[in-house]
């Protein structure tokens, strides 16, 4: 989603968003004509995530209950059918969920570079640190699909531009902070879990990148780590 020129003459580069799954689809649900009658293999695990009555059959309750998720999340098709994209999203949810407060659990994010934003591509979350202390965060985010995968390493942030509208897509980029060429944190108006994911860059909600904006500056230091799923 963009490229980034800087006043000290910088390169070209493509963001985007991400998604907890793989899909070969646009962010944009398809609407479906009707709702389908047929189980899916994660039939059961998909009706206990939604509360449902858990049997394993596909009732007209199931089909609403799971096609208004996959709407609102953008899943396509949007049919109610319990398959892998589906179930996908909810299991990394309940993964994300199951973080608590501290994502830097497994130490992998560096904690001696003072303050640090880390994004686990793995788990698609993102939070800022300050040494060992959480500052704000985890929050789910959306990183780069298949082929325009968010980059790994220690990276810092070079340049901010609070109102970014990409050149290559002519899409806006409100609070974007590029951290690697035109991989950047920015506001994405779709569900942090909707598939395929960005373009490289790491989306967040309109609250989260609000707050990134404020708590970073140019300079601070990124740490990108782990393999989104479906990569």
């Amino acid at each position: 989603m963009g490229d980034v020129r800087r006043r000290s003459a910088v390169a070209l580069g493509i963001t985007g968003l991400v998604a907890p799954l793989t899909l070969a689809l646009g962010a944009a649900p398809a609407q479906a004509a009707s709702c389908t009658t047929q189980a899916g293999p994660y039939q059961k695990k998909v009706e206990k995530f939604l509360g449902l009555p858990v049997d394993g059959k596909q009732s007209a309750a199931d089909c609403k209950a799971i096609r208004a998720f996959q709407t609102k999340h953008g899943i396509s098709p949007n049919i109610g059918y319990a398959g892998s994209v589906t179930w996908g999203v909810m299991d990394l949810m309940q993964k994300q969920k199951a973080v608590g407060s501290n994502p830097n659990k497994d130490g992998k994010c560096p904690v001696n570079k003072g303050r640090i934003a880390c994004v686990n591509l793995t788990l698609q979350l993102s939070w800022i640190q300050d040494g060992k202390k959480l500052v704000y965060g985890p929050v789910p985010v959306r990183t780069g699909r298949n082929g325009d995968e968010t980059r790994t390493g220690l990276k810092k942030i070079y340049w901010r531009n609070i109102d970014h509208v990409s050149s290559i897509y002519d899409v806006p980029m409100p609070y974007a902070q590029f951290f690697d060429g035109g991989q950047a944190f920015h506001q994405a108006n779709v569900s942090m879990w909707n598939p395929p994911g960005s373009r490289g860059c790491v989306n967040m909600t309109k609250t989260d990148a609000k707050k990134y904006w404020s708590l970073l500056k140019k300079g601070d230091d990124v740490f990108v780590y782990g393999r989104k799923p479906g990569t």
